[in-house]
């Protein structure tokens, strides 16, 4: 029979490509694993990773198979754990959440405040990046991304659609060149992403817009494109439901240059009868859901939900 350390163990290592990380996310000697691994591959009769200085180790053919009924075994611990070990009836535990850099830390960093108000036995992790998230190597519990997984065993949901705008900051509107028509734009500079690091062809705005137009400044993080605005630097095509809670930011072209997208919430299909994941997934389809407005561009204030019987706050 299948030992679960040793699955466990062959888990980690492949999601992570180093036996010396795997170690330090399991809490155990680096030659603990290396000795599991080669169990696991006696128990088994097959070689499960080709191992290099480069590269690391990495699934041979028989290794990803194994990968897959892994990763099944794991989903039916977790969900046997939470049922009998009570978590399910007191709703504690553990989750960890990815999403898009600027949703995550002006979205959903202050909505998850209020789910773990209502439940203080869950321990929260927010993955705001600018890349996508692996669900596969379970770098997260729930994934919100820009676009919609194409393939793979996933539970998905349109979470929400945004628009995106033009902003200034008062401080350059006020010294540059008057804004009427977009052919007025010419004359402006632009704040945009690194081209060849984009995660995702949605992030491509100002393509939207003029592709002639003239940007002198970019960065990965939208955050720091949102810095740079704010500070006086350029115009830039920045997410409402940021930038609009900021009076300092100015939209430009309001009625003409407007930009659409949407986010997409997904999580392992197994996930669905976990009573924490749930609980948390419908909380953020609820909480968005009524921030439609901000996400919009046509209001200014997050809401956050309030515990049951309580206003909400804004």
């Amino acid at each position: 029979m299948l030992n679960w350390d040793g699955v466990r163990y062959f888990l980690e290592v492949a999601r992570t490509q180093r036996v010396s990380i795997a170690a330090t996310r399991l809490g155990v000697q680096h030659s603990t694993v290396s000795r599991r691994i080669q169990h696991l591959e006696r128990e088994l009769g097959i070689v499960l990773f080709n191992k290099s200085k480069a590269s690391g180790f990495t699934l041979t053919e028989d290794g990803e198979q194994f990968f897959h009924y892994a990763e099944q075994i794991e989903s039916t611990f977790i969900a046997a754990r939470e049922k009998f070990s009570g978590e399910a009836q007191t709703l504690s535990g553990h989750l960890r959440v990815g999403c898009t850099e600027a949703f995550g830390s002006y979205v959903l960093a202050p909505l998850m405040t209020s789910f773990q108000k209502r439940f203080p036995g869950i321990t929260l992790d927010l993955l705001p990046v600018p890349r996508f998230i692996s669900l596969s190597k379970r770098e997260a519990d729930i994934a919100i991304a820009l676009e919609r997984p194409q393939r793979g065993p996933y539970l998905c949901t349109k979470l929400a659609d945004y628009t995106l705008k033009l902003y200034g900051s008062t401080q350059y509107l006020s010294r540059s060149a008057p804004i009427k028509t977009r052919a007025d734009l010419t004359q402006h500079t632009f704040i945009g992403y690194v081209e060849e690091l984009l995660f995702s062809d949605r992030l491509r705005y100002l393509d939207d817009i003029d592709p002639g137009l003239h940007v002198n400044f970019k960065s990965t993080s939208v955050i720091a494109q949102y810095h740079a605005v704010l500070h006086g630097q350029s115009l830039a095509i920045l997410p409402a439901f940021m930038a609009s809670q900021n009076p300092a930011l100015q939209v430009v072209l309001d009625n003409d240059v407007t930009v659409k997208r949407s986010f997409w919430m997904y999580c392992h299909e197994d996930l669905r009868h976990s009573t924490r994941v749930m609980a948390l997934w419908d909380f953020l389809k609820t909480a968005v859901q009524q921030n439609q407005p901000l996400l919009q561009g046509t209001g200014r204030q997050l809401t956050i939900p309030a515990p049951a019987g309580q206003p909400g706050i804004r």
